[in-house]
């Protein structure tokens, strides 16, 4: 059977969807984000990954709104429903981008952890050092964890920060699955080069 991965994140803008990018790249696969709000990361992924020999799913919301989805819906009068979420079939494994955080609210009563849990997937976390991020992971992998989700790993994106990534690493009893440093520029290229530096640790992992 194909690999299922779901890149989820300590929270919005860390760096889930180069993160997806660089996974789809590594293990030839297809991408899906079932649910945008704002800029679309689906036509990012346009840009970063090779549309002859990588297949784009399309989402099954799109909002123009950079809220969360619960709000970003509500804007355009539409309701968030679980029941519309089919997932994609491929022969080739699928990456598939999450929404926000794991809490974020799709409706008043769903959170985004209840669609994705839905699925028998792999989970990597991706986490980005800011002041405040480690109780954030923490937290994250914590109710992960007491969900039964099946946890690779994470990544660590930004400069690297030895003191936050040891105490999660300890806490969590994770492996770090790789780094994505501070990039002037994101393009093909930076996704083949961590594509093929965090192979043998993904591979590994999954």
């Amino acid at each position: 059977m194909p690999t299922k991965l779901i890149v989820a994140g300590i929270g919005t803008d860390v760096g889930k969807t180069v993160v997806a990018a660089i996974l789809t790249t590594l293990l030839q696969g297809t991408y899906w984000k079932p649910i945008e709000c704002g800029p679309s990361d689906t036509t990012t992924i346009q840009t970063l990954l090779d549309p002859l020999t990588t297949h784009i799913h399309p989402p099954t919301y799109s909002f123009k709104a950079p809220l969360s989805p619960h709000h970003a819906a509500y804007l355009e009068n539409q309701t968030i429903d679980i029941k519309n979420f089919n997932l994609p079939h491929t022969s080739c494994p699928l990456v598939i981008e999450s929404v926000g955080g794991i809490s974020v609210p799709l409706t008043h009563q769903l959170l985004s952890l209840d669609l994705f849990k839905q699925w028998s997937c792999h989970w990597i976390l991706v986490c980005k050092h800011y002041l405040g991020s480690i109780n954030h992971t923490l937290l994250t992998l914590h109710m992960l964890q007491a969900h039964h989700i099946g946890i690779r790993g994470l990544i660590f994106n930004g400069t690297p920060y030895p003191e936050a990534e040891s105490v999660i690493l300890d806490m969590s009893q994770l492996p770090c699955l790789g780094r994505l440093l501070p990039e002037p520029h994101i393009t093909s290229q930076t996704i083949q080069h961590y594509a093929k530096q965090w192979t043998p640790q993904i591979l590994q992992a999954l």
